[in-house]
């Protein structure tokens, strides 16, 4: 049986290159404040065509741009 130790150095790239360019990461900021903008303009109707309460859209809308989803930041 053999035994691999990964460096800090080699997890961090790994880390980094899972996340993406730095333009990457911006579009992404940009396409998620774009999609919150575009909750916050939906009508009653169409929010509970999607299955979202009028409040949570308000909630979800209001977030800076920088409060990204969890899984973003893994």
């Amino acid at each position: 049986m053999s035994y691999t130790t990964h460096s800090a150095a080699s997890r961090h790239s790994a880390a980094s290159a899972h996340r993406g360019s730095i333009l990457d990461r911006i579009t992404s900021l940009f396409a998620l404040w774009r999609s919150r903008a575009v909750l916050g303009s939906l009508d009653a109707h169409r929010l509970e065509d999607i299955g979202i309460s009028a409040e949570k859209a308000a909630r979800e809308a209001r977030k800076a741009p920088w409060d990204v989803p969890a899984h973003w930041t893994m």
